[in-house]
């Protein structure tokens, strides 16, 4: 039980001063952003084009918003239920963006065959 107490008492002193991280921290992750921000240049740099050209560009885009998130934003140190509150509704839109792309789809798909016949 003591055991507990303890560790509440050292939880509620550190909530009280304020969540202090080391600034290597800080300087390791803007080192990654400033890579992955040159890993993305150079995909236009190397003349990638199409498929290839866009999926490496959000893939980086989205590395560099989840390690602003998680560091800069404080989120790898908050509670779950904030996170998923944080997160879940923009994946929502995502899903949904996604089941109206394919519906929009078989709608252009069944007028075009619709209106094609005589």
């Amino acid at each position: 039980m003591a055991d507990i107490t303890d560790h509440h008492a050292t939880a509620t002193a550190t909530h009280a001063e304020g969540q202090q991280h080391p600034l290597r921290l800080y300087l390791l992750v803007w080192g990654l952003l400033f890579v992955l921000s040159a890993m993305s240049y150079m995909v236009d740099y190397v003349g990638l084009q199409g498929l290839m050209r866009w999926s490496l560009i959000v893939i980086f885009m989205l590395l560099k918003a989840g390690l602003i998130m998680a560091v800069f934003m404080h989120m790898a140190w908050e509670r779950l239920a904030l996170v998923y509150t944080i997160l879940l509704p923009p994946l929502a839109v995502l899903v949904f963006l996604a089941i109206m792309t394919v519906e929009s789809d078989y709608t252009f798909l069944t007028r075009a065959a619709a209106f094609a016949s005589p």
